[in-house]
């Protein structure tokens, strides 16, 4: 007759959730399991419907060209309200930058390293 195993063995081990993954250093998508960003989706999408006309939203998930196309956009359309065509510019970034935030909150919308925006 054997005998009986040691204090411990025969359960499986467990690996903690809070073991640090040097790959994923703010956690994982609890779906895909991909790499989430240091940089919150809600921050981002709020950023971008308020102050999206000045490329806020998009400057900080890092889309600095996106950002500067619509800052650009703005200012141009600003100095250019006195011929009128500048203030369609305005409304044109406007709804862009609105249609632009409600993007990022719907969708699994990334930083400008490719990582998930986290929740």
């Amino acid at each position: 007759m054997a005998p009986p195993p040691a204090y411990g063995s025969g359960y499986p081990v467990t690996v903690p959730f809070h073991v640090w993954d040097s790959a994923a250093p703010y956690g994982r998508d609890v779906i895909t399991g991909r790499p989430l960003s240091d940089k919150s989706k809600v921050a981002a999408g709020l950023l971008q419907i308020f102050l999206g006309t000045l490329g806020v939203g998009r400057f900080y998930t890092g889309h600095v060209g996106i950002a500067l196309g619509q800052l650009i956009g703005t200012v141009v359309g600003w100095l250019t309200a006195w011929l009128f065509i500048g203030l369609v510019a305005v409304l044109g970034v406007a709804i862009w930058a609105l249609v632009d935030g409600i993007v990022i909150l719907s969708t699994a919308s990334t930083d400008s390293r490719g990582l998930l925006l986290r929740p």
